[in-house]
């Protein structure tokens, strides 16, 4: 259904000149496509480059700067051939200029290449970086080499491209200028007023002016093309999220009618009271519930903000109104956590909770479904399994999805197939900026959680030099002996010879050195049983201290725990260092956060170091993170399926990004299927950003 128009930028890169099987396995790796068949020309074409190498400097030999990337024109004198056998010494050419001498080295050169290239007296050009010693300058292995009559084959400005090992930048760039004149001209989707008031190219020019930028201006952010093709991004993002929302609102939802019978008692029965951010969570979902169409609902809240219980009496007014609801969690461990929590919570209101998980197998999966099928499991927690076609429903009406970023939009639609169009509350315990949950999240309405329960008291953080290891030791011997918890968390499972890091495996053992038995480790390769019985262990007091990379990141519940210890800093995230120290402080009791860090610090990691001592604010957190990691890595999202821009940037773009919301709307409210003129066009551009997901959600009707 592809409009044919775009079917030269879908053909495969293995038609292109110059791409055989190994080129083009190499540009399956750098492109992120799974196969060669999928690494198709517009992947090239959106492939863009971070910076460039100007050679317009042409200072003359004598006064090239040390190291400075220059263009020579000079006259060849002689080669300078090493002798047979000395394959250690350089081939060197010598040239002159009206200025000064430049010797050309190359190591391990070809002698009748260089005699051909470089023949004696001729006048040639060479472009490459400066070097200066003893008063003489030296090129080794100039990027380009041409004729003086042929400079004009010479890039004075050369785009750099992200590479992968193998692919060469001259390489890459040829494959890059073939693909470049097989985009065609497109119909216009921007609106004209628009593109005059931005001083927007078409989006063919854009691509042309993004790979053949004449001007260190032209790569930056806010240059006309990348403006042009960012705004582009954006409304195809931006669309693609809109029609996710009316497809998901044109089927109409269970009205939910919450009585306040079972919900009631649960409040009774807590031993504290909920938070204003949670009551008016709790009235934002109902109120959405209560209505004839389907909800579709954010709950971003931070570390330790009670979305839990959120999520419970979201769940229990689907029960009083009859029908079952699911909580999805991303791990074994999250899932089990959940379990434990909402039924200590649902204890004086007795009701049917199962827990179903990839761990379930035999008569006890059987008995579960059965319960769940019959209905007699009203509130059903777990993981993918929850949503296995051997998985049925006797009256789904709420789906509720723990930990959002770790699913893409296409899952929002696949877990909402085993009920009769279910609500959907979703919830995050990671704050996200708000231009990402506009970008990520534009189907959606949201609700924050911004206080903590009552009687929480703030974590001390402090930083600590990795010198400083043994005192922090002797420290925990303290504790310990006082019967405190800790977490001590390390970046890796097992030593590497790559990196200078202590692992999970060597840590433990150095600290059960340093203070006997009854420490216990936790990572990602262990199995479910054994982290199972780890964390278990932790929380019966049976062992004092956890080892443990982040699989303790999200969801882990300890209220006792009051140290956390995280080894190498520096080489986290700022969300995932506020996510960890979110493990502690969850009790009554005064909590410690200890940062030990190798120095020296970069310009990042001092900065990242010093929001986490300032701060326990999780949205601010994340505004910050944004400041200095940027949207691909701050979710994950090459591989959590949400939107990873190639050409777009939250942080320089965020005015377009309301601009490409605001026309979204406009677009799909006067023309709902995208059948007018402009609608077309519209059509072309989801499909040239492979957002081919939103059109069939439109032919689905």
């Amino acid at each position: 259904m592809r409009p044919a128009i775009l079917d030269p930028l879908f053909s495969p890169v293995s038609g292109l000149p110059g791409v055989g099987p190994k080129i083009a396995e190499l540009l399956v790796k750098l492109l992120g496509r799974e196969t060669a068949e999928d690494c198709r020309v517009i992947d090239l074409i959106f492939h863009a480059p971070f910076s460039l190498i100007d050679r317009r400097n042409q200072p003359g030999i004598a006064r090239a700067p040390q190291g400075a990337i220059v263009t020579i024109t000079a006259r060849v004198d002689r080669h300078q051939v090493p002798p047979r056998g000395k394959s250690n010494i350089p081939y060197r050419v010598f040239l002159h200029d009206e200025t000064g001498e430049l010797t050309l080295v190359f190591f391990r050169g070809q002698a009748a290449w260089l005699e051909k290239q470089l023949p004696i007296d001729a006048e040639v050009t060479v472009s490459g970086k400066i070097d200066w010693f003893n008063g003489r300058a030296s090129m080794v292995h100039p990027d380009y080499i041409v004729r003086a009559d042929e400079v004009e084959n010479l890039p004075l400005v050369e785009p750099i491209y992200p590479l992968t090992a193998g692919l060469s930048p001259k390489t890459l760039r040829k494959i890059i200028d073939a693909a470049l004149p097989r985009f065609p001209e497109l119909p216009e989707w921007i609106d004209l007023s628009l593109a005059q008031r931005e001083g927007l190219p078409s989006i063919r020019d854009s691509f042309h002016m993004l790979h053949e930028p004449r001007d260190p201006a032209d790569i930056d952010p806010q240059a006309p093309a990348r403006r042009r093709l960012a705004y582009d991004e954006f409304l195809a993002g931006q669309l693609s999220l809109s029609l996710v929302r009316q497809r998901l609102r044109k089927v109409a939802g269970q009205p939910v009618h919450a009585t306040g019978a079972v919900s009631g008692k649960i409040v009774k029965s807590l031993p504290f009271s909920l938070t204003t951010s949670q009551n008016e969570a709790i009235a934002e979902v109902l109120k959405d519930m209560a209505g004839n169409e389907r909800m579709l609902r954010l709950l971003q809240g931070d570390v330790g903000s009670g979305k839990t219980l959120v999520a419970l009496m979201a769940m229990v007014a689907v029960i009083e109104s009859g029908g079952q609801a699911v909580l999805m969690a991303p791990t074994e461990i999250l899932a089990r956590q959940h379990h434990a929590t909402i039924s200590k919570f649902a204890a004086s209101a007795g009701l049917g909770i199962e827990v179903l998980t990839g761990r379930t197998k035999g008569r006890e999966r059987e008995e579960i479904q059965e319960r769940i099928a019959s209905g007699a499991a009203q509130i059903v927690i777990g993981t993918h399994a929850l949503f296995q076609d051997s998985v049925t429903y006797a009256n789904l009406m709420l789906a509720v999805v723990d930990e959002q970023h770790r699913f893409g939009v296409h899952q929002r639609l696949r877990l909402t197939a085993k009920g009769i169009s279910p609500h959907m509350l979703v919830m995050t315990a990671t704050p996200i900026p708000r231009t990402l949950v506009l970008a990520a999240f534009g189907d959606m309405d949201v609700s924050k959680l911004t206080e903590k329960p009552a009687g929480r008291k703030p974590i001390q953080t402090i930083t600590v030099p990795m010198e400083r290891t043994g005192e922090i030791v002797g420290r925990l011997q303290s504790a310990i002996a006082e019967g405190k918890k800790a977490y001590w968390i390390c970046p890796l499972v097992e030593e590497s010879e790559e990196l200078d890091l202590m692992s999970a495996e060597e840590r433990h053992a150095t600290l059960v050195s340093a203070l006997g038995p009854g420490i216990g480790l936790i990572h990602g390769r262990m199995s479910g049983p054994e982290k199972d019985a780890a964390m278990m262990a932790f929380k019966n007091g049976d062992i004092r201290l956890l080892v443990a990379t982040t699989v303790v990141e999200v969801g882990v519940d300890v209220p006792d725990a009051t140290i956390m210890v995280i080894e190498h800093a520096e080489r986290f995230g700022l969300a995932q260092l506020h996510q960890l120290r979110g493990r502690v402080g969850r009790g009554d009791e005064a909590s410690t956060c200890i940062l030990l860090y190798k120095g020296p610090l970069g310009e990042t990691g001092h900065a990242r170091l010093s929001i986490m001592r300032e701060t326990e604010d999780g949205f601010r957190i994340a505004e910050e993170d944004l400041k200095l990691r940027g949207e691909g890595e701050l979710l994950g999202t090459r591989q959590s399926g949400t939107p990873g821009f190639r050409i777009a940037s939250l942080e320089a773009h965020a005015d377009l990004l309301e601009i490409a919301r605001k026309d979204a709307a406009y677009l799909i409210e006067r023309d709902p299927e995208l059948t007018s003129e402009r609608g077309q066009a519209i059509r072309t551009l989801l499909y040239l950003f492979r957002r081919d997901e939103a059109i069939r959600f439109l032919r689905a009707g």
